[in-house]
Order: C-alpha cells, then sequence, then structure tokens
C-alpha cells in the first residue's frame, strides 16, 4: 500500500533528521529531495549546463561524497529556480512517492507540486537565527573559520531566494500541519510528527 509524507520547510530547520527518523519509526522508504538538486548543482560547478545535468541525473550521482558543501548548496539553490530543472526531477520524485511500503520525502515543494495528493503533509520550520545557529554549528566541523553572521545571511538570502521564485515557491501546502522546531529538541519534534502521521493513517 502506497502512504506519502511530505515534508517541506526552509533551509536547516530540521526537517532532513526528523525525515529520516520517521521513516525509520514507520518503515518507510526515504527521499532527501534536496539532494537531486545538489547533485545538478555539483554538475554545474563542475562546468555542465544545468538542465541537461538534470535531465541525465542517475541514482548514482546522489551517493557522490560532495554534496554536503556550502557551494554545492549554494549552486542547488540556484538551478532549484530553474523550471526546466525542476520539471526534469519531478517524475523522479513522484514515483518514488507512491511506491510499495510507505514514503517519506523532504524539500521544498513536495506536498504543493510534486505530491499535492500526499496523505500527510508537515511543514517544518524554525526562526532564521536558530537555523543559522545550526548551520554554522555544522560547517563549523570542515571550516573552522565559518562565521555565525555569514551562515545567517546566507539563510536569509536562501529564503528569499526559495519563497520569491517562479517555480514552486517555497510555502506551506493549504492542508499542511506547521512545526516549529526553534524550541524543539529532535526527539519533541519527532514525537509531534509520529503523532501527525497516526492521525493521517487512521483516516
Amino acid at each position: 500500500m502506497a502512504f506519502t509524507v511530505a515534508i517541506d520547510g526552509p533551509a536547516a530547520a530540521g526537517k532532513g533528521t526528523l525525515s529520516k527518523a520517521l521513516a525509520k519509526h514507520f518503515g518507510f522508504a526515504y527521499l532527501d529531495t534536496g539532494l537531486l538538486y545538489r547533485a545538478v548543482g555539483a554538475k554545474v560547478l563542475l562546468g555542465a549546463d544545468a538542465i541537461e545535468a538534470a535531465q541525465a541525473l542517475t541514482a548514482d550521482d546522489l551517493a557522490a561524497i560532495n554534496l554536503r558543501t556550502a557551494d554545492v548548496a549554494e549552486a542547488a539553490s540556484k538551478v532549484a529556480a530553474i523550471p526546466e530543472v525542476r520539471a526534469a526531477l519531478v517524475d523522479f520524485q513522484r514515483a518514488f512517492a507512491r511506491r510499495d511500503g510507505g514514503a517519506v520525502l523532504d524539500g521544498r515543494d513536495i506536498g504543493t507540486v510534486i505530491c499535492p495528493e500526499a496523505e500527510a503533509k508537515l511543514f517544518v520550520t524554525a526562526s532564521p537565527e536558530v537555523r543559522a545557529e545550526r548551520r554554522w554549528l555544522e560547517l563549523r566541523v570542515s571550516d573552522p573559520d565559518a562565521s555565525l553572521a555569514d551562515v545567517l545571511e546566507d539563510v536569509r538570502a536562501r529564503d528569499e531566494r526559495d519563497i520569491t521564485r517562479a517555480a514552486a515557491p517555497l510555502k506551506p501546502a493549504e492542508d499542511a500541519e506547521t512545526l516549529d522546531t526553534s524550541d524543539l529538541g529532535i526527539e519533541a519534534a519527532l514525537a509531534a510528527a509520529i503523532r501527525f502521521v497516526e492521525t493521517r493513517m487512521r483516516r
């Protein structure tokens, strides 16, 4: 039986960690759709054309080890604003979402564009300051000189791009449950998400 959980939200809101834990709890398959755009962005940084890279993307491309860098994240945000890139990746995501056994997908437009018929939709958010600090703590591992002020500026710039882009702007689906993780640890956020999905499964 297919059951889709669509999780959207801005960068560093905790939706990736939450989505993986939610998928594990219910035994669902998990797809970080942002990796699709990161993989395209990584190819663009190497000189590829964004649209051609998206059309030729394979599952193997998602295993690249360099997809979590700040440069790739920036490139991913830019290619995600290209309608032809988004269109090329839609079928991949929709097929994954309707696989047997259930699926959790997280991204920016899962509940609004990719899976508008998803049985459960969550919009995970947090304040820009909280999200910037989370991202900064991650980046310090690989870049000890990373500046919190610079990361906050990047978060705000990315939010602006994601919210105002013409193609699938970041926004909650009308029937999505909003989960603000600004003051929640992962265990509390996960407990709230599990309760929400269970109510949807009972419908």
